[in-house]
């Protein structure tokens, strides 16, 4: 079902970008007959190459993403705007902010937490009223987390057996790349939080997207850089865990699905993210040295000298990996819990395709599909910044389970 007050149903911004090619390419072979889609971004020249290339007959949209009139025009045209043009904290603040005035549904692959954070304090209410739906981080961060936590409440809450307490998620199989995009997000974020301390205090709170941190409940210290034997999560489980590169942001989106929801998962829930790093007897020492890596990362890139180095070997934003190498791509997440009546249960995502762009691609777009086309199954909301949980949820789940993801959830 399509509203025709709109000339469009979706809109792709960044369209020219490596992700947004990949997006427009979900769209155009998997897209229902009829849906009315537009390609976006500053440049007309490069827009045409983008839609000669896909073979579409799709209209051109021109906007800067710091026009805001341009974009203003742009959100009140289509019912969904998709887009990949980050660093967000640069380019995506005044489009969310458009989309949130005109009442329209906005996705993007953010993983900069204060970008989402500044988006809940400039958007939420005014997006409430107008019933706009604005859902960051619709791809590997952070469908993966908050989808996986969202069908195992779903099947606990199916099964009677209480509400979540302990909850980790486990990424037990990984092959893929690192996008240029992220990297640049990183960098930007580390260069803001660098000169401001209360920055740097939002980034590290376990609760900075949460709606209201003084609600929230005390549950002591929840560390996003865990090194811990497997067996610590689930009996089943082998090896150590080492921290997962994105568990600092995914880990905060999940608790504000937990808010938004009345706290739903459970007033007990703890939430953490880590990833296998195997089952050989020198398992811990990789876990560790993980650990220092990822902990080296995030200095090198605020030190001038090692960020000059660094800058010159990490991927550069616009690039990606060769199409073979997107398509030999996968990962399985595994999500355990133990409920308040003391059941165990676990729940699956996984998919193949590289994480980062073939199945990020997947996802984002049919994110902006259900929106788009299947209103009559999303959660009932006022509308709002939400998350995909809260604001998508099962008509997500389902299409995501159309296109050949395989999404999980049982009793152990």
């Amino acid at each position: 079902m399509t509203d025709q007050a709109r000339e469009f149903d979706v809109i792709v911004y960044g369209a020219t970008g490596f992700v947004g090619v990949l997006v427009a390419r979900h769209l155009a072979g998997f897209a229902p007959a009829g849906t009315r889609i537009a390609l976006a971004g500053r440049s007309p020249e490069k827009l045409e190459a983008v839609r000669q290339r896909l073979k579409v007959d799709w209209p051109l949209v021109v906007a800067d993403a710091t026009d805001a009139a341009a974009l203003d025009t742009m959100a009140a045209s289509t019912r969904v705007v998709i887009t990949t043009a980050g660093p967000y904290a640069k380019y995506g603040r005044v489009l969310a902010h458009s989309c949130a005035k005109a009442g329209t549904d906005y996705v993007d692959l953010t993983g900069e937490v204060l970008f989402a954070r500044d988006s809940i304090d400039e958007n939420h209410e005014l997006a409430r009223s107008t019933g706009a739906r604005i859902v960051h981080s619709c791809g590997f961060d952070s469908i993966p987390s908050d989808i996986g936590v969202h069908v195992l409440h779903s099947q606990v809450q199916a099964d009677e057996a209480g509400e979540l307490t302990d909850t980790t998620l486990v990424v037990t199989s990984l092959r893929g790349g690192v996008s240029g995009g992220t990297i640049d997000s990183m960098r930007y974020q580390v260069d803001v939080m660098s000169k401001d301390r209360g920055l740097r205090r939002i980034g590290a709170s376990p609760y900075s997207l949460s709606p209201d941190r003084q609600a929230e409940p005390d549950l002591g210290r929840q560390e996003d850089m865990v090194t811990m034997p497997a067996s610590e999560v689930d009996p089943s489980l082998r090896g150590h865990l080492a921290p997962f590169v994105m568990a600092s942001y995914n880990t905060r989106v999940v608790r504000r699905s937990n808010a938004l929801r009345g706290w739903a998962y459970g007033r007990r829930f703890r939430y953490r993210e880590a990833m296998s790093v195997g089952t050989s007897p020198l398992s811990p020492v990789l876990a560790i040295g993980t650990k220092v890596a990822l902990g080296g990362l995030f200095v090198g890139l605020a030190v001038p000298p090692v960020r000059y180095v660094l800058d010159r070997v990490l991927p550069k934003p616009g690039t990606g990996p060769s199409e073979q190498r997107q398509k030999s791509g996968h990962f399985t997440m595994d999500v355990f819990t133990t409920t308040t009546t003391g059941t165990r249960y676990t729940a699956r995502f996984r998919a193949k395709g590289d994480p980062g762009y073939a199945a990020t691609a997947v996802m984002l777009g049919e994110a902006a599909l259900a929106l788009a086309l299947d209103r009559e199954k999303l959660p009932k909301s006022e509308g709002g910044v939400l998350t995909p949980a809260t604001g998508i949820g099962d008509a997500l789940v389902d299409r995501l389970r159309t296109a050949g993801m395989e999404i999980t959830a049982r009793k152990l």
